[in-house]
């Protein structure tokens, strides 16, 4: 007798790369809901499904707790996935003075590159062409500046070969990291190293699948409503069924909507917009280019190669009053700002012909007062209200770990529930390999380097996906590489609901418009072939 063939959901799960414990996948979505409305009593419940709320249940679950995280849309669904990909070791603020938070980024970046996330998250040399319009003063300043993140990298223990020390290079060699670079009067450049992500949804996504490999509940497309201290009005989205969870503790880590939540909260949302551009407008870019603001010291607009054959050009710091939108949207004046500052480094002036997208995120900074939101502090804070709801805002995606460290200690501090210690900092996400070489790690890993980029370890299971169906290894539209497995890798083990979690947060082909739209179809296919299986 033979066995019946396996669904692509049974191979997944059979496969040796997968700890099936963290597959987010619409069963064991259906099973959770089911246990909670048996048993809706937990320790903490976590409103809100980016970076720091990610982080928030990991560290909870990580320490022993019962944990439930609701997000109302997606996991990275807001700010967490508009963000520059910059792991960054905080020399923005070293240029305001802001010393203690340049190293709290410093030792987080350690922390993510190093053990946590090294297989989503890399060195990127960036380079400050010397032209010209840069003047000696400017040139010594920032060459102090990055002399001075140096000594932020030695202090966090980052090992030089990580992240190598900063220097000054010739004229040839900055042309040989960005071609497009200006070739008058060029002088040369100054290089320096930071942390950059394959995807910051994707770091969102791993928190989210680790957490819940330690027991957290994930539970997206599910609105939380008549939120207090100790309970949560859960609405199923996709059902309608509607339960109430009693918790020892509530953490609001929503970000810039967390004045929904708390009307006690006061925030002064900051728009940052980045533009889209394809490699071949920058004649195949190799490093972050960094282009200083003119009459703004420690302010630059970076060009920084991404995945998938794209660039993002970014970024502002405006204002955003009055209503949340849940997409923001580029100003025209902010596309103009950004063209016009990264035109200064190049040759040839790129247009907005060049374009092929815009996306902009809004950071969540705590209501200060008076001054410009470029100069809000970038510290996050963490407030707990009289009931005991604890409300984390303001930080930055490098810090995430450190604003979830905290804002679990305040809710055990408001509760009285005991936990074991943090242990986040040295807790390898999904994917992640440990050991003395990781980069060997990896590199020995049976997949191609793009997958292993984006998955780790777990990149021969998507590999195999397509193997078991050759349909599923073709790219799902023109422009670009990722293959219909990717996507149901997306929905089969990493949570997405629908064809928007997929084009838009898990594989982020949304970026270019066009290339979304050619893409569609083959999402589409995934869920009905889920339905029929």
């Amino acid at each position: 007798m033979t066995s019946s063939p396996q669904s692509p959901a049974e191979a997944l799960a059979a496969h040796p790369a997968i700890d099936t414990a963290t597959l987010l996948s619409p069963a064991r979505r259906a099973e959770d809901l089911r246990r909670l409305t048996e048993s809706p009593s937990v320790d903490l419940v976590v409103i809100g499904g980016g970076v720091t709320g990610a982080g928030v249940a990991l560290d909870a679950a990580a320490r022993g707790l019962t944990t439930v995280l609701i997000e109302r849309r997606d996991l990275a669904f807001g700010t967490s996935r508009w963000s520059s990909k910059l792991v960054h070791g905080g020399l923005r603020y070293l240029a305001s003075g802001a010393v203690g938070i340049a190293y709290e980024s410093a030792v987080e970046r350690d922390s993510l590159i190093c053990r946590i996330a090294p297989h989503l998250v890399h060195p990127l040399p960036q380079v400050v062409p010397l032209l010209p319009s840069m003047k000696f003063f400017d040139t010594a300043l920032t060459w102090t500046g990055f002399l001075a993140g140096d000594a932020l990298r030695i202090a966090a223990r980052t090992p030089s070969r990580t992240l190598n020390r900063s220097r000054r290079i010739k004229a040839e060699k900055v042309t040989a990291l960005a071609p497009t670079v200006a070739r008058d009067g060029l002088r040369g450049g100054l290089l320096n190293w930071d942390g950059q992500l394959n995807d910051d949804a994707r770091l969102v996504v791993g928190l989210a699948r680790t957490a819940a490999g330690l027991g957290a509940t994930i539970l997206t497309h599910a609105t939380a409503s008549d939120v207090t201290g100790t309970s949560v009005t859960v609405t199923d989205d996709l059902t309608g069924e509607v339960l109430t969870l009693r918790a020892s503790a509530v953490v609001n880590a929503t970000g810039v909507w967390a004045g929904q939540i708390d009307s006690e909260i006061s925030l002064r949302p900051s728009r940052g917009t980045h533009l889209v551009f394809s490699q071949k407008s920058f004649g195949g870019l190799r490093a972050g280019l960094t282009v200083p603001v003119p009459g703004h010291f420690g302010r630059y607009v970076f060009a920084l190669p991404q995945a998938d054959n794209l660039v993002y050009v970014g970024l502002t710091d405006e204002e955003t009053p009055g209503e949340i939108p849940d997409v923001p949207q580029a100003d025209e004046s902010e596309i103009d700002f950004l063209l016009d500052t990264i035109n200064l480094a190049l040759g040839t002036p790129l247009t907005r012909d060049d374009v092929l997208g815009t996306f902009s995120g809004l950071r969540p900074l705590l209501d200060s007062g008076a001054g410009e939101t470029s100069d809000v502090s970038r510290k996050h804070a963490v407030l707990t209200r009289g009931d005991g709801l604890v409300t984390v805002v303001g930080g930055k995606l490098t810090t995430y770990r450190r604003m979830a460290e905290d804002a679990v200690d305040a809710a055990l501090a408001a509760s009285g529930l005991t936990a074991q210690a943090c242990r986040t900092r040295t807790l390898p996400l999904v994917g992640a390999p440990t050991g003395p070489n990781i980069p060997g790690t990896l590199a020995q890993v049976s997949a191609p380097d793009r997958l292993v980029a984006k998955y780790g370890l777990e990149a021969p299971a998507v590999l195999a996906l397509a193997e078991a169906d050759p349909a599923l290894a073709a790219p799902v539209a023109p422009d670009t590489e990722i293959t219909g497995a990717e996507l149901l890798f997306g929905a089969l083990a990493e949570g997405a609901l629908d064809t928007a979690d997929l084009l838009e947060r898990r594989t982020r082909l949304s970026l270019t418009p066009t290339v979304a739209t050619a893409a569609t179809p083959a999402a589409e296919q995934v869920f009905a072939s889920l339905e029929v299986n």
